[in-house]
């Protein structure tokens, strides 16, 4: 059924815009499961998904081509924000910001904290148009830059040590006789 949908590397050199790209995308370690590149994969899909607002893929994914990371872990790790784990994110992000740069950052509309804790959507869109100018704006880029690397080394380790263990459980079963 899903079939028609998955990515292969010769699906994507039939487009005539990735073909000039064939030395690179053919590359075995951008498609085959290592614990290493499948880390690295999802590690630069988290950075890229937390960090851009927009062309999260295509960001994680020209990455992961330069530095060989699994694409299909890349992809799929932008996955991390959608519009029911935005609004925290980018709250948690403010508020790291504002922690760490506190000279800086001017108070956020009180009304409008507990209206982001319940995943308003108005709320979050009168927060950017509120930092989107001055320092508030410097704080919020920082906290969330600073999560974006966190959550990246945390599922480039999370992610190595399950694909290790997996990795061993497969050499263990193919070593048992019978």
């Amino acid at each position: 059924m899903f079939d028609s949908l998955r990515i292969t590397p010769l699906r994507l050199l039939r487009s005539r815009l990735l073909r000039p790209f064939a030395g690179r995308l053919l590359d075995r370690r951008l498609w085959r499961p290592a614990p290493h590149t499948i880390g690295l994969g999802i590690a630069l899909g988290l950075f890229f998904g937390i960090v851009s607002p927009v062309a999260q893929i295509f960001l994680a994914a020209l990455a992961a081509t330069v530095l060989r990371a699994n694409l299909m872990a890349a992809a799929v790790a932008t996955l991390v924000t959608n519009p029911l784990t935005a609004p925290p994110i980018y709250l948690a992000a403010y508020r790291l910001g504002a922690e760490l740069l506190p000279w800086l950052v001017p108070t956020l509309d009180a009304a409008l904290i507990p209206q982001l804790e319940a995943f308003s959507f108005d709320a979050l869109q009168a927060m950017w148009q509120g930092m989107s100018l001055g320092w508030a704006g410097l704080s919020f880029a920082i906290g969330l830059v600073l999560i974006a690397c966190a959550s990246a080394i945390v599922g480039y380790l999370v992610a190595w040590l399950v694909m290790r263990g997996v990795a061993s459980r497969q050499l263990a079963a193919a070593a048992r006789p019978g």
